[in-house]
């Protein structure tokens, strides 16, 4: 896929995903799903569901304040059941037996901000947040490689677009919106501020704005060269292409280490 303007809205998107979470049906592929397997069944639903509104508001100012906390809530779980869905591209398109999902690379990620050694001002429960939301948009998207070659500004944009329905879909509208100021309960308020972290993390790893986003930077790429290693081992397969896509990319002491103890773990070519 291009950098080309999308048939599909990423609202009409979120509700057709929803949708047929709750009731099964044929799917309709966006734009850029042959990336994806998962994502290959998208489009029967969607001119099922066109009748259906879309789960949250688009930013309009004049958007009612969002829907109580527990219904927000499993909607938007509803939506992230995707990343268990979604593989990851890069080890279809080598044509790996069983690939991992999205959320499979996030929770191991999770795991490793939870067992890392303590870091001089780094705050370990931001990094385990920060690695269990960081490819959230995804959801939505799907999984963009560099094979792709969409722009890496234009995937900026697609994913900041996708996280800010799935934020405003929990209940945390615009900065300043109507969702802000009519957020009268106190369930609606948490809902706000919970979407705003996610916000907040989301953004603060893809600037690379923080020690917690380097750490989880790291971490990122960790998780997909063990990952490689064990497809290696599991399939013999010669993944050095992933190996060789992090080399000299590592910012942190620990991801340096942790990459340096991978790398001993293979056999020699």
């Amino acid at each position: 896929m291009g950098g080309g303007s999308r048939a599909l809205s990423l609202s009409s998107l979120c509700a057709t995903t929803l949708a047929a979470a709750r009731a099964p049906a044929p799917f309709l592929a966006p734009a850029h799903a042959h990336r994806a397997p998962p994502l290959l069944r998208l489009a029967a639903a969607m001119s099922s569901s066109s009748s259906n509104p879309t789960p949250a508001a688009s930013g309009d100012a004049a958007a009612p304040a969002p829907a109580p906390a527990p219904s927000n809530a499993i909607d938007f779980l509803t939506l992230c059941y995707r990343l268990k869905t979604t593989k990851r591209a890069g080890w279809v398109k080598r044509g790996v037996q069983g690939p991992e999902s999205v959320a499979d690379h996030m929770y191991r990620m999770g795991v490793m901000a939870l067992v890392a050694a303590d870091l001089p001002g780094v705050d370990r429960d931001r990094c385990v947040k920060m690695a269990i939301v960081h490819d959230i948009a995804e959801a939505i998207v799907g999984d963009i490689t560099p094979s792709d070659n969409v722009p890496k500004e234009e995937k900026s944009r697609m994913e900041k677009e996708a996280l800010d329905h799935m934020c405003e879909l929990l209940g945390g509208g615009p900065r300043g919106s109507a969702s802000r100021r009519n957020c009268y309960s106190c369930e609606t308020k948490n809902a706000f501020y919970r979407a705003q972290e996610i916000r907040e993390l989301w953004t603060e790893y893809e600037n690379n704005a923080s020690l917690e986003a380097k750490v989880v930077k790291d971490f990122d790429k960790i998780e997909m060269i063990l990952q490689a290693l064990e497809y290696e081992k599991e399939q013999g397969r010669d993944l050095e292409e992933f190996f060789q896509s992090t080399a000299g990319k590592f910012q942190t002491d620990i991801g340096k280490a942790w990459a340096a103890e991978i790398a001993s773990r293979r056999k020699p070519k």
